[in-house]
C-alpha cells in the first residue's frame, strides 16, 4: 500500500516542488509589476515638473519628517493626500496658491509646536514640488494609508 521513499523520489519531489514555487513566485512578481505600472500609477501625468518636484522632495529629505502614501517618518503630516485636503480636485489654482503660501510661511513661530524649517525654495522648486504632490494624489493607493482623506 505505501511505497518507500527512495533518495531519487525525494530528490524529484524537492526539485519539482521548488520549480513549481519558483514559477508561482515569478508569476506573482510579474503580475504585481504589471498592476503597478498599468493600474496604480498615473504615467500620463508624469511630467518634467513632477520629476523635478520628486528631486526637490529628495534633495530636502522631506521623507525624514513627512509620510507620502504611508511611507516615511511620522513626525509631520501625510502628504500623499495634501492636494485633496487643500481642495485641489475642485479648485486647482486656489489649492496651488494655498500650498505655496503655507510652505513660504514656515516656520510658523508658534511656541511648543513642531516647526517645518524654512527651505528658501525658488518659485520653480515650489511649483515643481506642488506638481509632485498633485501627481501623488492621483495614485491609486487602494485605500492606503487607511486614514487618508478623500
Amino acid at each position: 500500500m505505501w511505497e518507500t521513499l527512495t533518495k531519487s523520489k525525494a530528490r524529484n519531489i524537492f526539485y519539482g516542488g521548488s520549480l513549481v514555487f519558483l514559477l508561482i513566485f515569478v508569476g506573482l512578481t510579474a503580475h504585481s509589476h504589471i498592476f503597478i505600472l498599468n493600474t496604480s500609477t498615473d504615467r500620463k501625468g508624469l511630467t518634467d515638473g513632477v520629476v523635478r518636484g520628486k528631486q526637490v522632495w529628495e534633495k530636502h529629505a522631506c521623507i525624514n519628517c513627512h509620510t507620502i502614501i504611508g511611507e516615511g517618518a511620522y513626525f509631520a503630516p501625510e502628504l500623499g493626500n495634501v492636494w485633496v485636503r487643500y481642495g485641489g480636485r475642485d479648485d486647482p489654482e486656489s489649492a496651488r496658491e494655498a500650498l505655496k503660501t503655507w510652505m513660504l510661511s514656515q516656520p510658523s513661530g508658534i511656541e511648543g509646536r513642531r516647526q517645518m524649517p524654512r527651505f528658501e525654495f525658488t518659485d520653480q522648486e515650489l511649483n515643481d514640488l506642488i506638481d509632485f504632490l498633485e501627481w501623488t494624489s492621483r495614485i491609486n493607493t487602494q485605500g492606503w494609508p487607511p486614514n487618508e482623506a478623500g
